[in-house]
């Protein structure tokens, strides 16, 4: 049985980290540099940053805020945000991500997974799914939320899975900064739609919360504010999982 990964997020804009409420009214939230090594010292198991501004302004990726970052970090780092062909992915791996998410380029080009995937590997290529409720179902928008595509998430993560994509980060649009906890119908769904490992994001307030989603069928928890605003730290929640039944790293 693999054991349940806590993963910290680190929005970026503008090389700040920032957060908000369903990707909107975003507020200053410190260095990603100095947020990255508090987090690993208190005992994230990997770093996801996303740059959720790269596409929306068209910009391409923050490749030197990756290399900082990684200077200062010794576990997996995922990274995110105006990735659009082959060569953006492998010049943030180059900078030092581990794994590169893709969102926004993999629905205007399905291939593209294919193309990372072919390159670097499936466990580099990690599909970014925002959904949103939508008529019983949940539907997949883009460009940090701007965009409805009216694509049904479930049928696009299934098909992003057959094109390479190792491991789908999915972030519940409603939830995301809420704090209302994470959409636990939406995780169960997935989980039976796809065979690859589901990171939850979006809606996290308390430990409780991630061991729904991990309950739920969530192979991995994300969180941000509640990190950011200091109101808990992985390792208390690695506690407070382990204390629940659920494996995790030590």
């Amino acid at each position: 049985m693999l054991t349940t990964r806590v993963i910290p997020c680190l929005d970026i804009r503008d090389g700040r980290v920032v957060k908000g409420v369903r990707f909107q009214g975003l507020r200053d939230a410190g260095d990603p540099v100095e947020r990255a090594r508090a987090y690993e010292a208190t005992g994230a198991d990997e770093l996801v940053i996303l740059d959720v501004s790269a596409t929306p302004e068209g910009r391409g990726h923050a490749a030197h805020t990756t290399a900082a970052v990684r200077a200062a970090l010794g576990i997996p780092l995922t990274v995110g945000g105006g990735v659009r062909a082959v060569e953006d992915a492998g010049r943030l791996l180059d900078a030092g991500a581990d794994k590169v998410g893709v969102n926004t380029a993999a629905v205007d080009d399905p291939a593209l997974l294919t193309r990372i995937a072919t390159r670097f590997g499936a466990q580099c290529t990690i599909l970014a799914l925002d959904a949103a409720r939508r008529d019983g179902g949940w539907e997949v928008v883009t460009r940090s939320g701007t965009h409805r595509t009216g694509i049904d998430a479930l049928a696009w993560a299934r098909q992003a899975a057959a094109r390479g994509a190792g491991e789908l980060l999915l972030t519940s649009w409603d939830r995301d900064g809420t704090r209302s906890g994470y959409d636990l119908e939406l995780l169960a769904a997935m989980h039976d739609a796809v065979s690859v490992p589901v990171i939850a994001s979006g809606g996290a307030a308390h430990a409780g919360h991630l061991i729904e989603a991990v309950r739920a069928g969530a192979d991995a928890v994300l969180a941000a504010s509640i990190f950011h605003d200091g109101d808990t730290t992985p390792f208390d929640v690695k506690v407070a999982l382990a204390a629940a039944g659920i494996e995790v790293r030590r």
